[in-house]
């Protein structure tokens, strides 16, 4: 028996939907008010309860013998207690609850993100690099990552916690309800800019071909101990990545550029202003999502195409156009 976190959500749905479809069983714990749906058609196992209640955790790793920790506070805006409650809390208290039940895996899934936020031409961060570097004041979301991952490092070697650590780069892909629409908001309007030349790599990946990775990496004894980028589906540069979307939309190619100091200059200002009024919605730019579009750096996914044998099924051309379409049918006129 499987238990997804974060199952209502896009990377923990399609964990959810590549098991069912694989003949294991799931559980999925959700709150009271989650939609559950998709997870109803799937015909998934629910159970009542809450991260942050480390009582409820128990009856939900009963029997369990993989969890994938998809769950946490995700985005670039927002006060630090939520980050700590709902990504470094939760790991901790779900962490604990999988080793009294005694899981054979636990499958965490990080982020890139808990690299830091470094940045250079021709820079390359494979596992091997530290965690935390260059990490943007206020970037919330980067801090709470590194510090949940690395409290689950800890148990690894000092409780023989079965720990593997998956990292995602930019996930887009269907039942994405933030991202993409905020992309297709930009780029219908024309406000979208390329970032620099628009000639860098980026770092994206449909949620899919993750969930793939988690599943491989969950049945194998030698990713026991392992941390695996799954943070590409091939090549693709900035301006193509943004052709194709437009594309998908029915829009022609963003074609204005700024330079990605402006970019990254003007995010740092927003985030100030906004910090001063207390806003509760992130600002037009941040420098997170500067860097996330126009950084030069690359994280290479080879280990675990090398040990787990993992590859992209779904293409980037296969996965922007399904997800450009889910989304046009299921939450343009919502």
């Amino acid at each position: 028996m499987n238990l997804v976190t974060g199952a209502t959500g896009l990377l923990g749905s399609h964990i959810a939907e590549r098991l069912v479809a694989a003949g294991q069983k799931v559980r999925a714990l959700v709150r009271p008010t989650s939609d559950t749906r998709f997870l109803d058609d799937l015909g998934v196992e629910k159970v009542i309860g809450d991260l942050t209640d480390p009582a409820s955790l128990a009856a939900a790793c009963r029997g369990i013998d993989v969890i994938y920790h998809a769950a946490a506070r995700v985005g670039d805006w927002g006060p630090w207690n939520d980050f700590k409650v709902h990504t470094m809390d939760a790991t901790d208290n779900l962490a604990r609850a999988a080793q009294k039940a005694g899981v054979r895996r636990f499958v965490h899934i990080s982020s890139i993100s808990a690299y830091g936020n470094p940045n250079g031409k021709n820079l390359v961060i494979d596992e091997t690099a530290p965690l935390g570097q260059n990490v943007h004041r206020w970037s919330y979301y980067t801090r709470a990552k590194v510090i949940a991952e690395e409290s689950l490092w800890r148990m690894h070697r000092q409780e023989q916690f079965p720990l593997t650590v998956i990292r995602p780069s930019w996930i887009y892909g269907i039942r994405d309800r933030t991202s993409i629409a905020r992309l297709h908001r930009m780029i219908t309007t024309g406000r979208i800019k390329i970032l620099g030349s628009g000639d860098n790599r980026l770092n994206t990946v449909y949620a899919g071909n993750i969930a793939d990775a988690c599943i491989l990496a969950a049945a194998s004894d030698k990713a026991l101990g392992q941390a695996y980028n799954i943070s590409n589906d091939g090549v693709i540069t900035q301006k193509e990545y943004l052709a194709l979307w437009a594309q998908a939309f029915g829009c022609p190619p963003p074609a204005k550029k700024v330079p990605y100091w402006l970019a990254y200059s003007l995010g740092f200002d927003c985030e100030v202003i906004g910090r001063l009024l207390h806003l509760k919605k992130p600002p037009f730019i941040t420098r997170y999502s500067v860097w996330l579009m126009g950084r030069n750096v690359y994280f290479p996914a080879d280990k675990a195409r090398r040990e787990l044998g993992w590859q992209s099924r779904v293409s980037y051309e296969q996965g922007i156009k399904m997800t450009a379409q889910w989304f046009l049918q299921n939450c343009l006129s919502k």
